[in-house]
């Protein structure tokens, strides 16, 4: 398994990830490279999703009530995972 110092950043990841998925989606590409850009892009989008995790947790942490004690609360997105 990697370490997180050899993982790319989140915006690393996202750009091979959606440049891997333009390649897929242009039907130029043979079916065992598919199967292998496939296999990457999956790795990718766990870092995206690592990545994002993280950032949540820190923020919800950083959230402080009026009385300086934290308050975890649910970070909301406009998104559904």
């Amino acid at each position: 398994m990697e370490s997180k110092k050899e993982q790319p950043s989140f915006e690393e990841a996202l750009a091979k990830l959606e440049s891997i998925v333009e390649s897929m989606e242009s039907g130029e590409v043979p079916l065992a490279d598919l199967i292998a850009r496939f296999e990457q892009g999956t790795k990718l989008l766990l870092v995206c999703e690592t990545r994002l995790k993280e950032a949540e947790l820190r923020i919800e942490q950083l959230k402080k009530s009026k009385d300086g004690s934290v308050a975890f609360e649910k970070f909301e997105t406009d998104r559904e995972a």
